[in-house]
Formats: structure tokens, sequence, C-alpha cells
């Protein structure tokens, strides 16, 4: 037994001269690295031992470059945990684990250590070696090319050649590079470069759960998500995407070259190579470079130009969200897009040139072509509006797979770039519209019902805006924010395919503020809807006829909105591509957005006349008793002069407050119109004002508007202005000519009903807006 022992000292005696003498690269459990003695790999690349990062007092075990000068650590074994002295010790059990203690004790004063899941069997053979890689590794004796634990698989904030950045999915080991707090400090900081599993694998540098840069995805050949990635031919970069790994690593060529890869304290990503001829490290990559390497700088659907400017601008076929904001270069809400996608009619354009985009929401098939992919997105409705694109992995070109983009697109980078040797061009197969494929007139974007039945939650009751003889109004959101009111037409509603299908077609080509913008339309299974712009404020009926509302209309508002209505009108009658008669112009029909800004709506009941058209008669008289001109009502005849008179009863109603046809002075048979021109010939006109604007009315203006509004429900049409005159009368102060006795003044019309000359009830075809809160 003593000659045992004798012999395993003269052993460990022999070790610890010889490790003095000359490097060593490995150590056994017969030996130990105390501070100031140091591993060294067997070429002489890397080194191992204690230091003292910048300013610190703490010591740490680390991996840095050998015969490089200043010291360039790679990785840290007890990052979180210094040493406040250089008592430290690093030693290898007879298990194979690898201890960094205090004093060499290992019973207390434990720092740091490998935590293996595995053990050796046999206690004396396992063997602790520094690589010349740059990798820690411990293995067992019998087994040398078996590694049981390495620093490889817990990289600190730095990835050199052969170190792997990803998952091992049959273990479930995350291989992350996390920067230090600072140059002091090797501790976790706060961003984090991973590979993210969603849709197809990217990179990802995080802060907590933020996205600041996104490197990807592999396109065959390297990540392109970064403006500058790789550009030196003497690296090359490998990515693994299988059932086991998902991992990318690169390395030089030559593997003279030193190059290794930083994620920094303040949230940037270097790729740095060791110049032998400057003595110095040199940068060849650095994110963020540009303002295009920030994560959805220019929000969904958008490309980010790295020159010239301007930064970001929107997808062929997309315009921005908020303009205002794009304007201003507040970019992030990105672009929607112009005309929805519809299930028959789409096709795709090839986009090339840009990087592309964010995977996280993308379906990826290994064993598709491009062309099954293609068909399969334009054939599958179920993510119609959802699906933007689809892409194809292409290396030498070699098809290796396609990829299916479903949602908003984030993050398109146009690029102007170096291209490598046998480098495919990114290229991006983006869905629109084919117009050249639409066989319906309707000449208006289609939503997949399934859409709007998401963006509605399925037509819940809490989303309904209101309610009326044709149906009712949702409220929605669609995927990629936008908020809509989708008017759902009854399936016993008496407006038909041919009444819905003028709406659609009609208000395809107007375009005007003062106009609601229509969205698109749906004709699918028994469903017609119509989809709008969503009018935050609702209808102009809503606040004038109640007493709380109405006093949040104050005159400036109120004059503001009659003047917007005015304007929309002389856009359909004179300055559209159309001349347009609206016939059921009312307060309801007067919608209201963020801003207050009228916004004339409903064109179920519109008709449109040829240029030098200035009247026409119908059978079936439509509309809404109270705004119905005469000439309308009882012989069918509409022109320009009908919504001229339908425009006037609003004004009324908007100075006085009081709806036209609920309107009754006791005694006596004066509607609204009749009360107004008795008031206007005693010259006690400002007794109209509604009460709530006493405050804040300007008289001059409520004079004019009421004078304005008597002119416009004359009679007779052609004793009425046209609306242009009307426009001109609302912007300077000239004398008004007098007044002629208004329509309907003689007696008082049946609350009811008023009768067509074929003996129809005359009715609105479209008693509910996308705004009303209840039945009119």
């Amino acid at each position: 037994m003593q000659n045992q022992i004798v012999v395993w000292f003269l052993s460990f005696l022999f070790s610890s001269i010889l490790r003095n003498s000359s490097s060593l690269d490995n150590i056994t459990p017969l030996q130990s690295i105390t501070d100031g003695q140091t591993l060294i790999s067997s070429g002489g690349t890397f080194e191992l031992g204690f230091y003292s990062p910048g300013n610190s007092k703490g010591r740490y075990l680390g991996i840095w470059y050998h015969n490089i000068s200043p010291k360039v650590v790679v990785w840290v074994a007890n990052r979180e945990k210094p040493l406040n002295n250089t008592s430290g010790v690093l030693e290898v059990t007879g298990e194979g684990l690898l201890l960094v203690l205090l004093n060499g004790s290992t019973n207390s004063n434990l720092v740091w250590s490998s935590n293996m899941s595995r053990k050796v069997e046999d206690k004396w053979n396992p063997i602790a070696q520094l690589l010349e890689s740059g990798n820690l590794v411990v293995k067992d004796g019998h087994n040398s090319d078996h590694f049981l634990w390495q620093s490889f698989d817990y990289p600190r904030d730095t990835l050199v050649p052969g170190m792997k950045l990803g998952w091992d999915l049959v273990t479930g080991l995350e291989r992350t590079l996390t920067s230090s707090k600072s140059i002091d400090d090797p501790g976790g900081g706060d961003y984090t470069l991973r590979i993210d599993l969603h849709g197809y694998p990217q990179v990802f540098l995080m802060n907590a759960n933020r996205i600041t840069i996104r490197v990807g995805p592999w396109n065959g050949l390297m990540f392109s998500g970064a403006t500058l990635y790789l550009r030196y031919t003497q690296y090359t970069s490998q990515f693994v995407f299988n059932e086991e790994e998902v991992f990318v690593r690169f390395g030089p060529e030559n593997t003279s070259k030193y190059i290794r890869c930083v994620v920094y304290p303040w949230g940037g990503v270097q790729v740095l190579h060791w110049s032998i001829q400057t003595r110095g490290w040199e940068t060849f990559l650095s994110l963020p470079e540009a303002e295009c390497d920030k994560y959805a700088l220019c929000g969904t659907n958008s490309v980010c130009r790295t020159t010239p400017t301007p930064v970001c601008e929107c997808l062929e076929g997309f315009v921005p969200k908020y303009p205002g904001k794009w304007k201003d270069s507040y970019w992030s809400d990105g672009c929607v897009r112009i005309t929805p996608l519809s299930c028959r009619n789409d096709d795709f354009k090839k986009v090339t040139g840009i990087v592309l985009p964010d995977t996280t929401a993308s379906w990826y098939n290994r064993t598709m072509n491009l062309l099954e992919c293609k068909e399969f997105c334009l054939k599958n409705c179920s993510y119609n509006n959802q699906t933007i694109g689809f892409s194809q992995r292409k290396l030498a070109g070699i098809i290796v797979g396609s990829m299916l983009f479903i949602m908003s697109i984030i993050f398109a980078l146009k690029l102007f770039r170096w291209r490598r040797k046998h480098e495919e061009p990114d290229i991006f197969w983006l869905k629109r519209r084919d117009h050249k494929r639409e066989k319906e007139d309707m000449d208006l974007p289609t939503f997949d019902l399934s859409t709007i039945v998401y963006a509605t939650n399925q037509f819940s009751s809490s989303n309904e805006l209101g309610k009326g003889g044709y149906g009712s109004v949702y409220k929605g959101v669609l995927a990629d924010g936008t908020e809509i009111a989708v008017k759902r037409l009854s399936k016993n509603s008496d407006q038909g395919l041919q009444e819905f299908k003028t709406e659609v077609r009609l208000i395809a080509k107007l375009q005007h503020r003062n106009l609601v913008k229509l969205l698109g339309c749906c004709i699918q299974q028994e469903e017609k809807l119509l989809i709008y712009e969503l009018m935050p404020n609702r209808s102009l009926d809503y606040f004038i006829f109640d007493d709380a509302r109405g006093k949040l209309l104050y005159w400036a508002k109120r004059f503001h909105i009659i003047s917007g209505t005015a304007r929309g009108l002389v856009y359909l009658h004179q300055d559209s591509r159309l001349r347009v008669i609206h016939r059921d112009l009312k307060t309801s029909n007067i919608l209201l957005d963020e801003d207050l800004n009228a916004k004339i709506s409903d064109f179920g009941l519109a008709r449109t006349f040829a240029c030098d058209q200035t009247e026409d008669k119908t059978k079936r008289v439509v509309g809404t008793h109270g705004y119905i001109s005469p000439e309308y009502a009882v012989r069918g005849s509409f022109s320009m002069k009908s919504d001229v008179f339908s425009f006037g009863v609003i004004v009324l109603e908007v100075v006085t407050g009081r709806r036209t046809r609920e309107f009754c002075v006791p005694n006596q048979s004066l509607n609204l119109l009749g009360f107004a021109w008795d008031l206007w010939n005693e010259e006690r006109t400002l007794e109209l004002v509604d009460e709530s604007l006493r405050d804040s009315v300007n008289e001059a203006e409520a004079l004019r508007c009421i004078h304005i509004g008597l002119l416009c429900v004359q009679e007779r049409p052609e004793h009425r202005p046209n609306m242009s005159s009307v426009v001109h009368m609302l912007d300077d102060d000239k004398p008004l000519p007098r007044p002629r006795l208004p329509a309907f003044y003689s007696h008082q019309q049946d609350s009811t009903r008023i009768d067509g000359e074929d003996g129809e009830e005359v009715h609105s075809a479209n008693e509910v807006t996308i705004s009303l809160l209840g039945a009119r």
C-alpha cells in the first residue's frame, strides 16, 4: 500500500514539474491549475487560466487568444461569481467534473462546476483538455473522440469557429450568446443572440423579450438579414436544420486565420478577424450598421432602403397606414394594401433585391417545389388576406425547399450590396390582386368571408354598432390592425344584389376627403357585406339630436361639418369622374372621423349621370321622409338639385339641433322648414339656433347658414343654388339672394309615408349607416 502511495506521489510531482517546464493542454484528476498557471492548446492558439477583466479586481477562469495583445477573452467559466482573490484552483474530479474552487477545498467554497449529467466509470481516466479550436472539453480516456462535457455547449458573449449557435432538439439544449454587463464585468448582460424556432428559423438579437436586430432567414448560402453579411469569401458559414439540430456556425477556410463574433453590452454585434499585416482586429460586420438593420423600423408591408433617402417605402400595392405619420418619418405602423386580396383573382409579383421577410409566421416545406407552393397558396382560401407570399431556398441553381409566408411582411430590406460567387439573389413572390383576371365589373377588392368573420368575432353582438331595416353594422379589426366597419345586409333585405353592386361600383371610383372610404366587399355563400373604414365618432345625428352629446359639437365644429358636407357634394356633382346623385342624403349618412371631419356615406341608392345629363325619373321613389325633395316625392324626378334640397334640410337640422321629421309646432301645421321660414320673415332667425350653441355660436355664420339652408329647400329645383355656389356662399360674406317659400310649407306631411306616382311607399333603402347605434 505504501508503495502505491509513493508511486502516486512521484507521478503527481513529475506532472507538476513537467507543467512548469513545458505548457500542457490538459489536466487529469492528479493535476490542477492554480492562479498564475495556464493551459495552452496544442497549436498555441488559445490559453486557459485565471484573469481580471478591465479595471475589475475579481478573478475569473477564462479562455483567451494566446500571443495576441491586448488579451481577448472568448469564454468565461464563473462569469456570474467572480473570485475575490488569487486562491482559485481548477480541478477535474475522478467523475469527470470540472470544478473552480477557493484554496483547493472540495468541501466548501465551490465557485463553479461543469455540472455534467453523465459520469465516467473509471475515476482515474477523465481528461480535461483545451483544444486548438478554443473548446475546453472533458473526455473519457478510453474514447478520446467522445466528449463528456464541452465549453462550446455553453457560449458566453463570443462565438468562435466550430462553436454552434442554436438548438440541440434531442436534449433541448439551446446555445446562445449573451452580452457581458460591461468591460469590467463579464456577467450576463441585457442582449442575447439566438436562433428563433417559430416558423422557418432565423437569428434574433433580443433585449429581454424585444427583438432589436433580425439576421435571416438562411437563403441557402448565408443569413440574408444583415446588410453586409460575410462579404469576405475566405470565411464560410454552415446552417443545419433537421429533426435533431438547428444551428449555425462559421469559420475560416484557412485555419490560420482568427475570427470571432461578439455581442456587446451596448446591443451591437460584430464579426472581427485578426489581421497579420496590421497586427490588430478588423471589423468586417457590425450590426446595426445602418438604420435598416433595426428590427421592423418601417413596420409591416414595407421596404427599408439602405440608400438613398427616404429610408422607408411601401411595397408595391400598399400605402402607408397613417400617411401623416409616414410623412413625418414615423414609419413603425407600416403599410396596408390598397386592394385587399380575393380568392379567385389573385396572382404573384416577383420581387428581387430584398431580404426575405420575417419568417416567424411562415410555413416551411422541405419537398414542395416553387410551383406547388404557389398553387397551394392560390387554392387555399383559408389563408386569404393573410398569406402574403412565398419564397424558396436555392443554392447554385438547386431548390432545396419552399416557404409560405402568412400574416404581414415585417422588415423587408432593399439591398444595394455586392453578391458572392454562386449566390442566387433573394427572390420573393408577393401575393397581389391580378386585375387582368378580374371578370366582374365591380372594380373593388373582395374580402374572404372567413377574414370578416374572424375580424368581427363571428359577428358578435358586442361588436354591433347599430342596425336598421337592411341589416346590421359591426366593428372589426383586420389581422394588420386596421379597424373596419362591416355592413351586413339582412337576408330578408329589400336591397338586392343590384343595389349592392351599385354601391360597390360607385364608391370604388370615388376618392375624396369628405366621402367615406369603402375598403372592399364580400359576396360569398348567402352573405352580402360592405367593408368601410371605421368612423370612430359615428354619425352626425348621433350628436346633434342628443342633449348631452350635442354640447360636444360646438359651433365651429358644426360649421366645419356643414362646409365639409358641401364640398363632398361638389365633388359628387361636378368634380368626380362620374356625376353622382346621392338620393339618400341625411344626417345619419354623414359620418364623422376621429377629428370630426364630415364624410358622406351609403351610396346604395345613388345614380350616375352622363356629363350632359341634368335630370332623370323613376317609378320607384326611394329615400327618407323629411329629406326628399317635392319633385322627387311627387313625380319621381331627381337631379343634383334633389341632393341640394336634402343638404338644406341637414343645414337646418345642424343649426337647430332638431330633427325635421319629428318637428312639430303646437296648434300649427308647420314643419321645420316652415317654422324656419316664419322666423326668418319675422327677423327672429337667431331663435332657431340650438340652445347648446349659445355660448359658442358665431351669430353671423349661423344666420348665413340658416339663410343658405332656406335657399336650398325652395319649392322649385331651378330656384335652388347648385352646390358649388353653396360652397362660395359659405366661404364669403357677400349678400345672399332672398329665399322663396320653402317646400311643404302649407301642410304637414304624414309621418309615415309619401306616395310616389306609382303608389309605392317612399322609404329609405338604407336605414343603417356604418356608425348608427340604433334603428332609425
